[in-house]
């Protein structure tokens, strides 16, 4: 496949936009930043007239698939009742509802427009019901590009420091000195004691599941551990399910792994594209926000147009059906990479669930960030660039995402052009 029409596109458009796309995260992927037409189903159709099978559904919203016609019904028909109201409708509440329904911890929720704001509204929230400062991360770990979270994101094992002792690394040039934020290897529960018994953390903040910047699943009895620890020390446990929120199940992580957190960011799946996220959790904390003691605000939360696709999408997640779907395609594309990268003797491992995970050259059992650096991330960046010649589109960090369009005739398509690149590279 070429891709001379996006490339040029590209070019012309670096003249009056910056870097010729509006998010960095679209930078430098090869052979160019892509340019699209339209999206159906599981296919991308860009400028050069290519059919791309789409493994990164817009970087993961898209679990019903691009252009759902549930979802574009709604959205199409609440544009002839209102956009923008500066006020309620129902439509937020039965979404509201809805979440209730379907997320195990949510008592109260508030709608945000993005999961990097929901995470900051979750972070304040923590602060001032503790009165503490301090928040823990995870090295490898991502919750937004705000200031105060964008620290050992994806640094280099040379910046890290000693693995007892990390060092909290700054993911831009810009970014405000590092203020009450503290980094560690995730997986080591004992850390997390220690640094709690101290009394001075507002939070712990995590993905449950590591998608962002590697597959890797929690240890058995971390999630536990850390749960235990934080009701000991009176201390917020915060769950990033941007990523994992209703893909690995219609409940999130929090579901499938039995660990409840007292606040959840959702985001992605949430509204099928449409730009909504949500802070969900326990009620009592929420209620600081109710009696104002916590702003949050925002002039587009719960845009009336956002809404219905979000009502559409949550009704849709909760008949169930969509995750029968993707069990049988997502689990027969696993089971196929698992074979084809066997028969080529490559030492990978594909950690997750049908709807979303993440394949590591190398590496294999690695329990923290630190581990996964030691992962051939080159060799997959080639890979997946000899995929996207062969018409599969896959993020070169290693996530896959799968939608209830992705069929069996693509999974076929997919794993041959797998083979295809492989037998080349």
């Amino acid at each position: 496949m070429k891709f001379t029409e996006s490339r040029r596109q590209i070019a012309d458009a670096e003249s009056w936009v910056a870097g010729g796309v509006n998010s960095n995260f679209r930078m430098g992927i090869p052979p160019t930043p892509l340019v699209f037409e339209r999206a159906t189903g599981p296919y991308l159709y860009d400028v050069d007239g290519n059919r791309l099978v789409d493994y990164f559904l817009g970087m993961g919203p898209m679990l019903l698939g691009h252009s759902p016609a549930e979802v574009v019904g709604a959205a199409v028909a609440q544009l002839d009742r209102s956009i923008l109201v500066g006020g309620q409708t129902e439509l937020e509440y039965e979404a509201a509802r809805l979440l209730l329904q379907l997320v195990p911890s949510a008592q109260s929720v508030r709608f945000c427009s993005s999961g990097s704001e929901a995470d900051q509204a979750a972070l304040r929230l923590a602060r001032a019901a503790t009165g503490r400062p301090t928040v823990l991360k995870f090295e490898g770990h991502y919750h937004g590009w705000f200031d105060n979270v964008l620290w050992s994101v994806g640094p280099e094992l040379d910046q890290m420091g000693p693995v007892d002792a990390p060092v909290p690394v700054p993911g831009t040039a810009g970014q405000v000195a590092a203020a009450d934020i503290d980094v560690l290897p995730w997986n080591d529960a004992d850390a997390v004691v220690r640094r709690l018994e101290r009394g001075d953390v507002a939070a712990v903040i995590m993905e449950p599941i590591m998608f962002n910047a590697a597959g890797i699943l929690p240890q058995p009895g971390f999630l536990e551990t850390v749960r235990a620890a934080c009701d000991a020390t009176g201390t917020i446990l915060i769950f990033d399910e941007v990523i994992t929120g209703f893909r690995v199940a219609p409940g999130g992580a929090q579901e499938a792994l039995g660990v409840l957190p007292d606040l959840t960011v959702l985001g992605k799946a949430l509204a099928s594209g449409f730009p909504v996220a949500a802070l969900v959790g326990r009620a009592d904390l929420m209620e600081l926000i109710s009696n104002r003691t916590v702003l949050h605000g925002g002039t587009y939360n719960t845009q009336s147009v956002s809404m219905a696709a979000t009502v559409a999408t949550l009704r849709t997640i909760a008949d169930g059906d969509v995750y029968a779907t993707i069990a049988r395609t997502g689990s027969a594309l696993m089971s196929g990479l698992r074979s084809a990268f066997d028969d080529a003797g490559m030492e990978v491992s594909i950690v997750g669930y049908p709807a979303v995970f993440h394949v590591r050259f190398g590496a294999l059992g690695a329990r923290n960030y630190r581990e996964a650096l030691a992962a051939d991330r080159a060799g997959y960046g080639r890979f997946a660039l000899a995929l996207l010649e062969r018409g599969i589109r896959v993020l070169p960090r290693g996530t896959w995402f799968l939608s209830r369009e992705h069929s069996e005739d693509d999974v076929d398509l997919t794993l041959a052009a797998v083979r295809q690149a492989l037998s080349v590279a």
